[in-house]
């Protein structure tokens, strides 16, 4: 695991490039403490920063065919390159470490662009051709692992985070409006955009080539490009008999490690089955990590501490409180490189990980995504099927039936928006999402962003994409797509990535496994979708690992108390981000509006308004942490 900087220039000296990525690699000392380089090759800068996993004594980066000709900085874990590195060995290729990245190396210079349908693992890298004075880039196929990118004119520079990015000085940018609407919308700003004008995000299974000036970016992996050539199940005991047979192989290659490797573990079913097939497969003294809180109607803790005993593992239980994020939020948003309403958890979890001594830790994340949990799994299909019902209705009919809806709490209110907007399951999946309707995000903005972004459609911006990659899918397919491409990747995913790395932890994910979920691809829904028990496939596939309570469970979600502490300990950092000063600060915000939703949340009763306020508390507080300048007589936020 490691975090990866580029400056690509014709124009630009190369020591005022070097002097760039020093500094881009030395804000991201955290993704790697163990190792640094930085090579300089014709047009190109290269720098990284190493968290050493695979061959930890050697695997320095950038590393350079035998030939000279490409030059590698790579960013993540590649499961299986035991086997690729036997493949390329009887082609005669003689490998000098047993590191991953040599191995990935290799691979490109053998087969080029294509060898990222050999990959299995995590991965954002770069590669400079020498020869033909190009950078390639490639982001793995659900986009575990980050890379953005800014290009002008005949430069181009990339980092694994936004805030190394911006240290380079090399790059003059300002909040983006539309990025700022889209968060308020989705909990994150989806990819290829960022909260930063002018710099893009790789899309998860894109790639792209830089060269002479020129970006061509496409998707190197999509839903429609899962292979056929594997038979589904005949029946659903053969089924779960293969499911338990991949679960078992996606846990030992995902343990593959030289370093200590730990896992979280809430007590719930997903955490539950990692940590449980972890133990199958021969982890002894294996450490386990998790988070409680005091407010016992929202901790996992004993149910978490039950499943440890049951598995016997060193068990580490964190309690979190209110207070203590409150003493760390200035530490939490300096973390961040783009605002988020998620990832505390994750925070916390991983530096226990990191303070329990282990460098690498597996996490249950995606097994709602891929196995049916999410409520969206059984909402969706039934709203579909009434939609052509709902569009037969006599317009002040329907008119009627949503002003009321508007007038109720927040699942009435979604479900008038959904009744409003969609038209079809995907129109349906791409508004299920939603944090802020478009006219209730709209105003928590200045006037002037409100009339810049007057028409934007509500749907998610990936619409059209996410609609012509699934135009042949089943349901139960359609909306683990929808949930992995968007809030698994956008939120989850991206979140785990910053706030694990933080802690120079590698947090590796099972379930988000490219040959598990196509092998699940392929397969009939009725033998995945358990609509009475969600998630049953998972459940039965490993029902004699797990303890009793954990296939019992009602499934629960992990939720911190914020409802509570928002009202509590963390009252006075909110009075101060929700107070006019604080709010004018950026000139961005209608401040009557937020101060007026700050207001209603402490005077209501309705708990789940609790993540949009604290969602705009990050947006406004992460905003009013950059420096401030003024473009075109209007004072923005900016750097």
């Amino acid at each position: 695991m490691c975090g990866i900087a580029g400056f690509i220039s014709p124009t630009d000296a190369p020591a005022d490039r070097e002097a760039a990525v020093m500094r881009m690699s030395t804000a991201m000392w955290h993704r790697g403490p163990d190792d640094g380089g930085s090579v300089t090759q014709g047009e190109a800068t290269l720098g990284m920063r190493r968290l050493a996993i695979f061959d930890p004594a050697h695997g320095h980066q950038p590393m350079a065919t035998p030939d000279g000709r490409f030059y590698l900085i790579f960013n993540g874990s590649i499961y299986n390159h035991r086997e690729l590195r036997a493949e390329l060995e009887s082609t005669g290729y003689a490998f000098k470490t047993r590191c991953d990245t040599e191995v990935l190396l290799a691979a490109f210079a053998h087969w080029g662009e294509a060898c990222l349908d050999r990959l299995r693992g995590m991965f954002a890298f770069a590669v400079w051709d020498t020869r033909e004075q190009s950078l390639f880039l490639a982001r793995d196929a659900f986009g575990i692992k980050p890379l953005y990118v800014h290009h002008a004119g005949p430069r181009l520079l990339f980092a694994s985070e936004l805030n190394a990015l911006l240290t380079s000085n090399a790059i003059a940018t300002e909040i983006d409006p539309q990025a700022m609407a889209d968060y308020l919308a989705w909990l994150a700003v989806p990819a290829p955009r960022t909260i930063w004008r002018g710099i893009i995000s790789l899309r998860p299974g894109e790639c792209m080539t830089f060269h002479a000036g020129h970006i061509y970016v496409r998707p190197w992996w999509t839903f429609q490009k899962i292979s056929g050539q594997a038979k589904p199940c005949a029946t659903r005991e053969d089924f779960i008999r293969e499911l338990r047979a991949r679960l078992e192989d996606t846990i030992r290659a995902h343990l593959l490690a030289d370093v200590p490797v730990g896992a979280f573990l809430s007590g719930g079913l997903d955490s539950s089955v990692i940590v449980g097939l972890m133990q199958r497969a021969g982890c002894t003294r294996l450490k386990t990590f998790s988070i409680g809180f005091d407010e016992s109607e929202f901790s996992e803790a004993a149910f978490a501490a039950r499943t440890a005993r049951h598995f016997g593992t060193e068990h580490y239980a964190s309690v979190l409180t209110g207070a203590q994020i409150a003493n760390d939020v200035e530490k939490i948003l300096s973390s961040l490189d783009q605002p988020t309403g998620d990832g505390i958890n994750t925070y916390y979890a991983s530096r226990a990980a990191h303070a329990g001594g282990v460098t690498a830790a597996l996490s249950g994340l995606g097994g709602d995504e891929f196995f049916g949990g999410y409520p969206s799994f059984r909402d969706i299909p039934r709203l579909a099927r009434w939609l052509p019902v709902w569009g037969t209705l006599p317009t002040v009919v329907r008119d009627l039936l949503l002003s009321g809806l508007a007038r109720r709490g927040v699942r009435a209110r979604k479900l008038a928006d959904f009744l409003r907007h969609a038209s079809d399951a995907h129109e349906l999946a791409s508004l299920q999402r939603r944090v802020f309707s478009v006219a209730a995000g709209g105003s928590l903005l200045n006037p002037d962003l409100q009339a810049t972004l007057a028409g934007q459609p509500p749907h998610h911006p990936q619409l059209a994409t996410i609609t012509a990659e699934l135009a042949d899918a089943g349901q139960f397919e359609l909306i683990s797509a929808w949930e992995s491409r968007t809030y698994m990747a956008d939120v989850l995913l991206r979140d785990s990535d910053v706030m694990s790395m933080r802690h120079s932890l590698e947090l590796r994910v099972p379930f988000v496994d490219r040959p598990l979920f196509e092998w699940l691809w392929r397969q009939p829904a009725s033998f995945k979708d358990g609509r009475d028990r969600p998630k049953s496939a998972l459940a039965e596939a490993v029902t004699d690992v797990l303890p009793p309570e954990a296939l019992l469970r009602k499934k629960q979600g992990f939720t911190l108390p914020f409802p509570v502490w928002m009202r509590r300990e963390l009252r006075p950092f909110l009075d101060e981000t929700f107070s006019t000063a604080s709010v004018a600060r950026s000139n961005l915000f209608a401040t009557g509006a937020v101060q007026d939703r700050w207001k209603h949340f402490l005077a209501g009763s309705d708990t789940r308004e609790w993540s949009r306020l604290w969602s705009l508390a990050m947006l406004i507080a992460f905003v009013n942490r950059q420096p401030v300048f003024k473009s075109n007589g209007k004072t923005l936020a900016g750097c």
